[in-house]
């Protein structure tokens, strides 16, 4: 049996990924899991995502929410409707805000450094926000270095960053979904996670698959991710889901389903060992298999989702509130205790 403290290769993850079956998987990634973190706690976040533009001069085959400043219900929000939102979620106790959107051409820093103060000044929330993508992208319309920008944001009340935009971090995959130069680099996206780590501030690491990378470009995103967070140990969590086809212009590219989420969510417990949290995806999956995927290396429902758009846009509507995600882990047969951005627990 594997265990909590044994390092596996790059090629023994690709071995295992590739020939074993997924109940062997789980069992290994499951001990590892209770190894690391309290065998009957499950953490989950109370949170929303605030997309606050959908206009994007990005184009990923695989998005359904972007848009372009010619579309009609293209939209830029205002800080009335964005503090109305937050505003919201305070109200219900939610302590995360996760702010994203699309790489708008003309939104000069000011409006990101506008938005975080503006709601810093009013609410006692964690402002974890701007993924990879969008950071690159404010690199490019101020001229400023990665560590500048983002020490611009941590001045205006930024505390963390998503990993959003990761998607696989081999380019022949990045180039071959997204046209053009406008989307960051796999480089460019560990370059902004690995300088925000430089100042203080934790990350997340995401991965969306099963579209047109390989078992081994999976796991080459894995050890690109292990790598750094060897070198900085940054990262709080990892956080996995599967492509979502609907309304894509990669509509004809068959969804992976359950077993290849399990099976791949339990490698990344066995193959990130440098990694605290392991993440359930609940909102691309469903509720059930967010429970199953509790007993295949994740210890963390993730956040409630008062609110969330981009998987939205694709169909699947899997939102949540505190009660139910604490119904869900109950049920599952553990505590659910309620965090903060940080994995402080705080209930």
């Amino acid at each position: 049996m594997i265990t909590a403290t044994q390092r596996i290769s790059a090629d023994e993850a690709l071995e295992s990924l590739t020939h074993s079956d997924l109940y062997t998987l789980g069992e290994r990634a499951n001990h590892i899991r209770l190894e690391k973190n309290d065998p009957h706690i499950v953490t989950y976040v109370v949170d929303r995502n605030i997309n606050y533009t959908n206009i994007c001069s990005a184009h990923c085959k695989f998005c359904a929410f972007s848009r372009t400043p010619r579309d009609e219900d293209a939209y830029v929000l205002d800080e009335a409707e964005l503090l109305r939102k937050v505003e919201e979620l305070v109200q219900v106790g939610g302590t995360q805000v996760l702010l994203q959107g699309g790489l708008h051409p003309k939104l000069p820093l000011d409006f990101y450094c506008a938005m975080l103060h503006g709601i810093k000044q009013r609410f006692p929330v964690d402002l974890h926000a701007f993924s990879g993508p969008e950071i690159i992208h404010l690199t490019r319309v101020t001229k400023l270095s990665i560590a500048e920008v983002l020490s611009t944001l941590q001045d205006a009340g930024l505390d963390s960053i998503p990993g959003g935009g990761a998607e696989i971090l081999v380019d022949r995959v990045r180039n071959q979904t997204s046209v053009g130069r406008s989307k960051c680099t796999a480089a460019e996206w560990l370059a902004v996670h690995e300088a925000a780590h430089t100042l203080g501030m934790r990350t997340t690491a995401t991965m969306m698959f099963g579209h047109i990378e390989t078992l081994a470009e999976r796991v080459e995103h894995m050890r690109q991710l292990r790598d750094l967070q060897d070198r900085t140990s940054g990262f709080t969590a990892f956080i996995p889901w599967t492509f979502q086809a609907s309304f894509t212009e990669m509509e004809g590219v068959p969804e992976s389903g359950a077993v290849d989420y399990l099976k791949t969510l339990a490698l990344s417990r066995l193959f990130l060992d440098n990694f605290q949290n392991i993440q359930a995806s609940f909102i691309t999956q469903g509720k059930q298999i967010g429970q199953i995927a509790l007993f295949f290396g994740a210890n963390d429902m993730g956040g409630t989702m008062m609110e969330e758009n981009v998987v939205a846009a694709t169909g699947i509507h899997n939102c949540s509130n505190e009660l139910e995600v604490r119904r869900l882990v109950e049920d599952a047969g553990f505590t659910p205790r309620k965090r903060d951005t940080q994995y402080h627990l705080l209930d």
